[in-house]
């Protein structure tokens, strides 16, 4: 498309929100575009395998259904514009988005820009990221095959990322602040059935050691005793949570507390025509079946509005 073109539908984003949204987009007869700078499923494409997707009664790798995902879209009509959306002006009618390359223009938008993972705050945490600190056990474990590894994290991610992992390293100990995982049970039962996995509970990393600009050793700390230990490591892997991705948005929207758009069970934003869907909105359960639930929603919610202000 053209830079001139007007888009009904811009969709910031191409993770499994986006390309949902992109799809019932599309197959309303709406021009539609992504707009996504690096590559379509988002943190889908990292998943090693996808178990709770309803449909699949053995499990799939992510970076499939997020190919097959953005197939879909494309064969309907959505266009990908690889480039990342820098800002938004939502004074102006059409919206107006700016990338590092241009100016575009869409009369509905739907920001689908998901989450980047969260990090601890350590000192050398910077310094030593990809040299032995990692956020994507998928994308970084095999340069860690049968070395000793650790986890910080309670949730379904660092659940899972510890039993990827317990598959090729030679041991792994997950490390959680409190005395219970928030994973699902069935994580938790498969964890402790694994005989390379040591599990510290109440239990923090405080500090990162190390060696020749390579991650050695962590401190670490029980939060109940006080008592710290050190621990030789090949890599730590971080799995505490993500951050919402609306830096770009300067606050023209309504956030929470946390950073996430506060947005109704239909994607309404405070602004009409502007709907959010998948991790980045405020919710309370994210994951790749409400992602695309809410990507299907903002999409006939958009086309809705387009179809009220007579956007025909």
């Amino acid at each position: 498309m053209t830079q001139d073109e007007v888009l009904d539908i811009a969709i910031i984003g191409a993770g499994p929100a986006g390309m949902t949204a992109a799809l019932y987009g599309a197959r309303a007869n709406r021009s539609v575009a992504m707009f996504e700078r690096i590559a379509p499923g988002g943190q889908l494409a990292q998943t090693e395998h996808l178990e709770n997707f309803p449909g699949y009664t053995s499990s799939t790798s992510g970076f499939d259904l997020a190919m097959a995902m953005h197939e879909q879209a494309s064969s309907f009509g959505a266009k990908t514009i690889g480039e990342e959306v820098l800002s938004i002006d939502f004074d102006q009618k059409p919206f107006e988005l700016t990338t590092a390359f241009g100016r575009y223009r869409a009369n509905s938008i739907i920001i689908a820009s998901g989450a980047r993972p969260a990090k601890l705050g350590l000192e050398m945490e910077e310094e030593l990221t990809g040299h032995g600190v990692s956020f994507c056990a998928t994308c970084d474990g095999n340069f860690f095959r049968n070395k000793d590894v650790v986890v910080v994290g309670g949730g379904n991610t660092a659940a899972a990322d510890t039993i990827y992992l317990s598959r090729i390293c030679r041991s792994v100990r997950l490390v959680h602040r409190r005395d219970k995982l928030r994973a699902t049970a069935i994580y938790t039962q498969r964890l402790l059935d694994l005989k390379n996995v040591e599990i510290g509970w109440n239990t923090t990393v405080e500090r990162l050691i190390a060696d020749d600009g390579r991650l050695a050793e962590l401190e670490l700390r029980n939060v109940v005793s006080g008592e710290t230990e050190f621990v030789k490591a090949d890599a730590l892997f971080e799995a505490v949570g993500t951050i919402p991705n609306t830096e770009f948005l300067n606050g023209a929207l309504e956030l929470s507390p946390s950073g996430h758009i506060v947005a109704g069970e239909l994607g309404q934003t405070s602004i009409p025509g502007v709907f959010a869907a998948g991790d980045v909105r405020q919710k309370s359960l994210a994951q790749v079946v409400t992602a695309t639930s809410d990507g299907a929603v903002c999409a006939e919610e958009a086309v809705a509005y387009l179809d009220g202000v007579g956007l025909v």
